[in-house]
């Protein structure tokens, strides 16, 4: 059911970029993995390497997940905001289109959560 307002609603982001102090923030999600309800929402500076976030955000994030430590890393597949994304490793978050609010989703392939039920 549509939603009128009878007023002109104007609201003010409580969230943009300039209050995160140089960060920016980025959700992340790991697809079948449902043990994570919800992308996490970091602030990240937007030149860290994406191989960065890699090797020293996400484990933070997700390895006490039992599929953690059997990913395969060149099969991963990624998702920026919906769209299918090959990383550069070496080149910065806002280089390769991440941007503030960007979502981050990646697929591991043959993993499919604790006892494949996307958990």
């Amino acid at each position: 059911m549509a939603v009128k307002a009878t007023w002109d609603y104007r609201g003010e982001p409580k969230d943009t970029e300039d209050k995160f102090h140089g960060n920016q923030l980025v959700y992340v999600g790991w697809d079948q993995h449902l043990m994570f309800c919800a992308p996490h929402c970091v602030p990240l500076p937007p030149d860290m390497p994406f191989g960065a976030l890699v090797k020293e955000v996400l484990p933070g994030m997700y390895d006490s997940h039992p599929d953690w430590s059997q990913i395969d890393w060149d099969r991963v597949e990624w998702l920026v905001d919906s769209k299918p994304f090959q990383p550069d490793m070496d080149k910065g978050l806002r280089d390769q289109g991440i941007g503030h609010k960007s979502v981050i989703r990646f697929r591991t392939p043959g993993l499919d959560g604790i006892a494949g039920a996307a958990s």
